[in-house]
């Protein structure tokens, strides 16, 4: 399978939602029940959906039940690193390394072989991703850098979960459409366990928030996800984030985070990234 124009796009414009929503969390008076609005906003989004696709293979259901528990620390682990750590610091780290992990594991679990180019623009990606979250002085947050790390190993696990089921799934939108109406609740049952009532008055105020956040929450992980189905699931993870360079200029436009000189190099690392997959 090879990356297509078509498919190309649709990654890149998944990589904006992407670190849109990652942009409303950070930017929230309380990331964690941000993080649960976001998550329910998915949950809500996704019902429809249930209705109007395909029931995914009963081959791809082991795969969906893992993805749905890996989710759930997924946003537990995000929320955390945005609560210690800024936007323009954890989320570099997070998409940073998540690509290296995901095609040196997809080497051994999917027998996936990717090319000499594939693998530069993996390599060229993660490096300039990962020079835009680390080489930041005054910003290396430890605390931030270890749950921004955790999240990475979390975001490489559903992603090779995911990766495989969908492609069992016989129906990518279903399947992305069961993740979510079934990861919802659980998160968010977690975080009213911990919040409390607090919680619930939380989601009154501020529903539309992460409505708007599920929206762009699915839209994303499922074109990525449909995406896995026509080209390497390694490529697909590396161009996707390709979003980092969105978080950096959302951060720095709404939440008054700087641009320099090394996000500059770290972007252009990036883009030479996204050509090399093109290649």
């Amino acid at each position: 399978m090879e990356m297509s124009p078509l498919v190309t796009a649709l990654v890149l414009g998944a990589a904006l939602l992407h670190a849109t929503w990652n942009a409303i969390i950070k930017s929230s008076r309380d990331v964690m029940l941000d993080t649960a609005l976001v998550a329910a906003g998915a949950s809500v989004l996704s019902v429809p959906l249930i209705a109007a696709m395909p029931i995914p293979t009963g081959a791809s259901w082991p795969f969906l039940a893992a993805s749905v528990a890996i989710h759930v620390g997924y946003f537990a682990t995000l929320a955390r690193a945005y609560r210690v750590g800024d936007l323009g610091h954890a989320y570099p780290l997070m998409r940073g390394t998540a690509p290296l992990l995901v095609a040196l594991l997809g080497v051994a679990l999917l027998n996936e072989r990717p090319s000499a180019a594939i693998w530069l623009g993996i390599v060229l990606i993660s490096a300039g991703i990962l020079s835009i979250g680390l080489l930041q002085k005054g910003r290396a947050q430890r605390d931030a850098t270890l749950w921004a790390l955790a999240n990475a190993v979390i975001i490489a696990t559903y992603t090779l979960v995911d990766g495989a089921g969908v492609r069992l799934s016989g129906t990518a939108a279903g399947y992305v459409a069961w993740v979510f109406v079934l990861q919802g609740p659980i998160f968010i049952a977690c975080v009213i366990a911990i919040r409390g009532r607090a919680a619930l008055h939380y989601a009154k105020l501020n529903w539309p928030r992460g409505l708007a956040g599920g929206v762009f929450l699915v839209g994303s992980y499922g074109i990525a996800l449909w995406a896995m189905t026509k080209a390497p699931v390694a490529a697909v993870a590396a161009l996707r984030e390709t979003s980092v360079i969105f978080a950096a200029v959302l951060g720095s436009v709404f939440l008054k985070e700087p641009f320099g000189r090394q996000r500059a190099i770290g972007a252009c690392a990036v883009a030479l990234g996204v050509m090399a997959l093109r290649l």
